[in-house]
């Protein structure tokens, strides 16, 4: 059966449903569909509202938080935080294993290299830039005026206002804005859970509702080696999210791919993005071989382990999402509609008449070389972790690399020009232990030419998708969202319920939920993925066990919104962004409203968990503070 039909029983639960609604949309701050929230839950966010949750919210690497007191504790995910709780852990002091709370701030524990970012101002640029380039100018030559007039601006702020500034490319290119933060460079951790726990069900859960992972993880922003004092912190609901309720998610979200051309989507789904799927899957199987030589080596590749499998779901999930046919036929019907307006005007005809049909050209260039760039990427990449490192990379990485060597001469064959080059007749072994004085000349000049018709191709790509941009703007305005780009955005819904497996699933779940699955399944099942740390099993009869501990809502995200804070109207933490269901995994392209979810911790879980696990009260009173 085609994704996105159900079957009968499935389709009268739905029409059942108490007034479903599925809002769609990543929006940018300077443009949230405010009718639109206050025709359907009779609310307005006013611009105090708006500048409150953006100056809460952080950006993490590779996802979000929010500051959640008025001392500088951030909230963030555990898998967010996983690498940098990882990087404070040792052999002897696993926190990742057996988790962490400092009992004061004296105990939070400085990590290095962890630099967190809010948002503070934004410019719309798009003028500015524009007017670099010049009638004359043919697709590559238009492409570098508009990027070093960008760049001019992003120096010029960065001088002027002494904030992180960052050039953002909104609606493909249709419009350019510079948005400035404020930088945290001393954060330190101050409590995660136990791996288990939070990442209860392993990868045999990932992306699947019902779901139990207390998935949280606490940090403290310092300035002057002192607790920072935000402007703005959100504030801890006790009453929490109802069944209905509205909700937000403010966070940044990573990318999304819904303003591309069909022909594009049709390319990733039959070229790039099988191609990425192999890598992946290769990468994965080297890390799993290395995490099975002890238990040492297991701990220091689980977060690239968690990484990778994450990745591969992923891309298998959007890579299925292109397969579906009504899903695509209305992609086609949309850019068919877009297609008759720009034709049927002289102006538009002018500008992008002949867009789609460029876009389609340079894709078959690109094609053609798809495995090569591939190739190159990998070997650039080789030489220069191996000569950074003096050849001497740890274990772990070299188990990696000497993988990817490999793949080179299975992927392309042992006769192909770039392998010979690369390698220079020697085993992958050998080869990879040479790379320490830099790639061979030949290899170099032959990964020169790929890289530029790779950049050829992509500027013609780049500059014709502006054009049908500024086109679809001429024709829509701004009554469209712009793909995510990971800088902040909010989207809106409720707490929702969805059909599947001839059902309703259920809008929340508890901790009673928690340890039945954990009792079904036993300790040992699937090596202990869905088994519980011993503190959680000696303190069970301390939980009142029907506190909510995880719930979904039919807000709109995406891979970076991990970390998010979930707020209801009145600004207040009620949950906290953690995944989305195996529905929503199509959403890079296009969002079904009627079964995707964003998954999230409840707050009340974690409060709970805090003071009856944890022993964690001096953290529950601080998220107590109004």
């Amino acid at each position: 059966m085609a994704r996105g039909r159900f079957p009968l029983t499935c389709l009268a639960l739905l029409l059942a449903l108490p007034a479903l609604r599925a809002e769609e949309g990543m929006w940018t701050f300077d443009n949230l569909p405010v009718k639109q929230i206050q025709a359907k839950y009779g609310f307005t966010p006013s611009q105090a509202w708006l500048d409150h949750v953006r100056l809460s919210a952080l950006r993490f690497p590779g996802g979000s938080g929010s500051f959640i007191s008025a001392d500088g504790l951030v909230l963030t995910n555990h898998h967010v935080g996983h690498d940098w709780i990882q990087k404070v852990s040792s052999k002897e002091k696993d926190f990742v294993k057996n988790g962490f709370v400092a009992r004061s701030k004296a105990e939070e524990i400085k990590v290095p290299g962890l630099v967190l970012y809010t948002l503070m101002e934004m410019e719309d640029v798009t003028a500015q830039v524009d007017r670099a380039v010049t009638p004359e100018m043919n697709e590559q030559q238009a492409d570098g005026a508009r990027k070093a007039a960008l760049a001019a601006l992003v120096k010029e702020q960065t001088e002027r206002t002494k904030l992180a500034c960052e050039p953002v490319s909104l609606y493909q290119g249709g419009q350019l804005w510079i948005y400035r933060y404020k930088k945290h460079e001393d954060v330190r951790l101050v409590m995660a859970p136990e791996y288990d726990v939070a990442a209860f069900g392993k990868e045999w859960d990932n992306f699947s509702w019902t779901r139990h992972d207390l998935d949280f993880s606490l940090f403290r922003v310092y300035e002057n080696d002192k607790p920072y004092k935000p402007a703005h912190n959100l504030t801890w609901s006790a009453k929490g999210a109802a069944y209905g309720d509205l909700t937000f998610v403010v966070g940044h979200p990573g990318r999304t791919s819904r303003l591309e051309t069909l022909a594009m989507m049709e390319a990733k789904r039959e070229v790039f993005n099988p191609l990425r799927i192999h890598l992946l899957d290769r990468g994965r199987a080297a890390l799993k071989a290395y995490a099975a030589q002890g238990e040492e080596q297991d701990r220091q590749v689980s977060a690239q382990i968690m990484g990778t499998e994450n990745a591969y779901k992923v891309m298998v999930g959007e890579t299925e999402g292109l397969k579906d046919r009504e899903a695509m036929a209305k992609v086609a019907a949309a850019e068919r509609d877009l297609r008759a307006k720009v034709e049927a005007d002289p102006q538009l005809k002018a500008l992008a008449g002949e867009s789609w049909t460029r876009i389609e050209q340079a894709l078959v260039e690109q094609k053609a070389i798809a495995k090569e760039i591939s190739a190159v990427g990998q070997a650039a990449q080789a030489a220069a972790l191996i000569k950074r490192s003096g050849g001497n990379l740890p274990p772990a990485q070299k188990t990696q690399l000497l993988a990817g060597m490999k793949g080179l001469v299975a992927d392309l064959g042992a006769d192909h020009e770039l392998v010979k080059a690369v390698l220079g007749g020697k085993a992958p072994e050998t080869a990879l232990e040479t790379l320490k004085e830099g790639l061979p000349e030949g290899a170099q000049a032959l990964m020169k030419q790929y890289g530029q018709k790779q950049q050829a191709a992509q500027a013609v790509i780049s500059e014709h998708l502006a054009r049908i941009a500024k086109a679809r703007f001429k024709v829509y305005g701004t009554a469209t969202y712009p793909d995510a780009t990971f800088t902040l955005r909010l989207s809106y819904g409720q707490v929702n319920t969805y059909p599947a497996n001839g059902t309703l699933m259920q809008p929340f779940t508890t901790f009673a939920g928690l340890y039945d699955r954990a009792a079904a399944w036993g300790p040992k099942a699937e090596n202990g993925s869905w088994s519980l740390p011993k503190r959680w099993m000696d303190r069970r009869d301390k939980l009142n066990l029907f506190t909510p501990y995880n719930f979904i809502s039919t807000n709109d995200i995406t891979g970076g919104n991990s970390g998010s804070p979930v707020v209801n109207a009145k600004g207040e933490l009620v949950g906290l962004a953690f995944d989305g269901n195996i529905e929503s995994l199509p959403g890079r392209y296009y969002f079904d409203g009627r079964v995707n979810r964003t998954l999230c911790v409840d707050v009340r879980g974690i409060a709970e968990a805090l003071a009856k696990v944890y022993d964690a009260q001096h953290l529950v009173r601080e998220l107590a503070a109004k």
